[in-house]
């Protein structure tokens, strides 16, 4: 990985992301890159796989991201024209100041996140700096499949399977493979997918393990992980992971995350929690796969939670659960932007804080791609019960299809949860929402 130290600016531009993070199919990182200096929407979307990219064309700099990879980026001032410093987190950027002398530019909303599915192009041309301009590489054909669920399932779980078999043929060859596991939807698919791939690659399913958090020996997750795995033949590869109610920091989780949205925060705090579990327990591991994304490709959120939302809002706005409300909207957060592209710091920050290589195969524009075709209207009615069963059905078909195996299929919980007594773990988070952002302020003395 690149220190501070070892990279140096080339046309003003200075890249602290690290280039092994990136999990691209298919061609060189150069050849990527080279897509993206081309900068046309259909030149990017053909880069298969995880990544945030930065390439320079004179005083132009275009930045893309996937889902599953965070990118920063913040302008500094300099005598001889403005500096771009691109990053995974606020606080390398802010390192990089430190040790330049720039430190005084500073303040965490001043750095910029490019938003998911974007070509982020800026003209590095001085001062004041023009806006960035934002050309869409993803557009994915809304409502294009049959009111079928197991034409859908089908479509989405194989989607899914083709992901997680590209990524252990390419990424994760050696080694153990870890699920963050709870035996929900989302998991509890993904480690079926996983198992049958290993099977079909040949590969020794002695290397998979399903990681289960039990916080003091406790946790209705625990109880389910065991029913599903009981209830599919696979009980051995169960492995609970028990830490104590004081092992879950909410401010540590704040640096790591660098965030303060009270329920990415709850969910971010377990996985931490998670991740030092196994990370104490086995130094040496490396990959570990989730489900983070399924929720959002399935739009399986209480909508009555949120003041925001109507049905209405949620069927009719393409990825809305993926990117928030768009560029455009008055809401987009340039700091952060919106959606999963905002959010998918809860699993990708406390897994490489950990020093684990992490993976989800929902968050692929391949899998997302065939989940926004699917047409909800047409199958739930507009009615929030349907929406809410529809999620079960078409993943448990799918598995079924591509594997042959029946999934259990559990009630909706979230991670923050299911980990742990709900009692107690709600007394390891603060009751005011703000106190979270007040954490995050003062980690930057703001």
């Amino acid at each position: 990985m690149k220190t501070i130290q070892d990279v140096r600016p080339i046309d003003r531009v200075v890249d602290l992301t690290d280039p092994a993070g990136n999990v691209i199919y298919g061609m060189t990182l150069e050849e990527a890159r080279a897509r993206l200096r081309q900068g046309t929407a259909e030149d990017v979307r053909g880069i298969d796989g995880h990544f945030a990219l930065i390439t320079v064309n004179g005083t132009t700099v275009r930045l893309a991201r996937s889902l599953g990879r965070p990118l920063r980026y913040f302008i500094a001032k300099q005598e001889d024209g403005p500096l771009l410093i691109a990053a995974e987190r606020i606080d390398t950027i802010r390192g990089y100041l430190e040790q330049h002398a720039l430190a005084e530019q500073f303040h965490p909303s001043y750095t910029r996140m490019v938003p998911a599915h974007y070509v982020t192009e800026i003209a590095l041309v001085g001062c004041p700096d023009p806006n960035p301009t934002y050309r869409r590489f993803f557009t994915p054909e809304r409502n294009r499949l049959p009111a079928d669920t197991s034409v859908i399932g089908r479509a989405y779980v194989q989607a899914a399977y083709d992901e997680i078999v590209k990524w252990l043929t390419n990424r994760a060859t050696e080694g153990p493979v870890g699920v963050c596991f709870s035996g929900g939807i989302d998991s509890g698919s993904v480690f079926l997918l996983t198992y049958h791939a290993f099977l079909k690659l040949g590969l020794n399913p002695s290397r998979l393990k399903a990681f289960t958090l039990s916080v003091d020996g406790l946790g209705a997750d625990l109880a389910q992980a065991g029913a599903f795995l009981e209830r599919t033949g696979l009980s051995l590869f169960l492995e609970p992971v028990e830490v104590e109610t004081g092992e879950i920091d909410w401010q540590d989780t704040v640096r790591v995350v660098e965030d303060y949205k009270p329920l990415d925060i709850e969910a971010a705090a377990m996985t931490l929690a998670l991740c030092r579990g196994i990370r104490r327990r086995y130094p040496d591991w490396r990959y570990l796969i989730d489900g983070d994304g399924g929720d959002e490709n399935l739009k399986d959120y209480p909508i009555e939670e949120n003041p925001e939302l109507t049905i209405r809002s949620v069927l009719n706005n393409s990825l809305l659960y993926q990117e928030g409300w768009g560029v455009d909207a008055i809401k987009h957060s340039l700091t952060y932007t919106g959606g999963l592209s905002r959010s998918y710091t809860r699993t990708y920050a406390p897994a490489r804080a950990t020093g684990f290589d992490g993976f989800s195969p929902y968050t692929l524009p391949n899998v997302v791609d065939i989940a926004e075709g699917i047409p909800f209207v047409a199958l739930t009615d507009w009615s929030h019960d349907k929406l809410y069963k529809l999620k079960g059905e078409i993943v448990a078909l799918g598995v079924e299809a591509v594997t042959g195996m029946s999934m259990p299929v559990f009630p909706k919980r979230r991670f923050q949860h299911g980990a742990g007594d709900g009692r107690a773990l709600r007394r390891c988070f603060p009751a005011e929402p703000f106190a979270y952002r007040r954490a995050f302020q003062a980690l930057y003395g703001s």
